[in-house]
């Protein structure tokens, strides 16, 4: 039954590889437990035992993701008329992720590792390094100005970009498609030099790496770490980073939260506004000069 959900995932649903990836070590998962501790698989004790173990060996943020796999395949099992009463009628969960801001960069650090990004350009001597710098630079740029998942960006591919316009086509979680304009014409004219570098290769991938096989998310977040340091930071870079500093700069702007919803790809805005809560800085300055304490002059 699992193997039949997993090819419904991916043939119906259309859900991308990661995903189902991640279903499939989760149900099978949840099989083992019940083989091993010889329970009826369909039952509402064994599925709240089975969430027991896991809060007792995994973080808040898996366990919720191991209930979701779980609840979807036994919602399709109900709607195939496969199991009669669906035990996730009758289970109340609760769990209560810990809080936790979302690490972003200073602004002065994104341009120190940009900098150095189109330094590597300028200092290249031959074809193959300038392909390189271009290509990281370009990765650099498009994580801070899109605010693009990391794997979203190593699954671009040239039919998602319309240089005309400079939109490019997102695919997000869940199969969810959405646009993004590039508006600086800085990245705009690198994204072009890095076309016309490179996409004569004939190459549908668009970040590739030296043997044209789509870049890693582990080989990005190398870079990113290289780039870091060899421009002196000292605080540790990902790739998420970029996204979060993305949308926390723009909310510091004044830009609705609605549109950066909208731009994160996030299908709710209860998880946009975890950014509303990481502009200290931009508190601070609200606080001092507009709150009508400051006014009051008390002897």
């Amino acid at each position: 039954m699992i193997d039949d959900y997993i090819c419904f995932c991916h043939n119906r649903k259309n859900l991308n590889s990661k995903t189902i990836k991640s279903y499939r070590i989760d149900l099978r998962q949840y099989k083992n437990y019940i083989e091993k501790n010889d329970m009826e698989w369909r039952g509402k004790q064994a599925i709240e035992s089975y969430i027991e173990e896991l809060h007792d060996h995994y973080k808040p943020k898996s366990v919720k993701r191991k209930i979701a796999s779980l609840k979807a395949f036994f919602h399709y099992l109900e709607l195939e008329d496969i199991i009669e009463n669906n035990p996730f009628h009758k289970i109340q969960i609760k769990y209560k992720e810990p809080f936790i801001l979302p690490k972003t960069i200073p602004l002065n650090s994104i341009k120190a590792i940009i900098c150095y990004a189109y330094e590597q350009i300028k200092l290249a001597t031959t074809v193959y390094s300038q392909k390189i710098a271009l290509r990281n630079a370009l990765i650099l740029e498009l994580l801070f100005v899109t605010g693009m998942r990391i794997s979203e960006l190593c699954s671009l591919n040239l039919d998602q970009i319309d240089r005309n316009d400079y939109i490019i086509r997102i695919n997000g979680k869940g199969s969810k498609e959405r646009l993004i304009q590039i508006c600086n014409s800085k990245v705009q004219q690198l994204l072009d030099l890095y076309i016309d570098k490179t996409q004569n290769d004939n190459n549908r991938f668009f970040f590739v790496n030296r043997r044209n096989n789509p870049l890693s998310e582990q080989s990005v977040r190398y870079m990113i770490s290289n780039y870091a340091k060899k421009a002196r930071i000292t605080q540790h870079i990902t790739p998420h980073m970029f996204r979060h500093s993305f949308a926390t700069l723009l909310l510091e702007e004044g830009v609705d939260i609605r549109y950066i919803q909208q731009m994160l790809g996030h299908s709710s805005i209860t998880t946009t506004q975890i950014y509303t809560h990481t502009s200290i800085s931009k508190q601070k300055i609200i606080l001092a000069t507009k709150h009508p304490r400051n006014k009051m002059e008390i002897q």
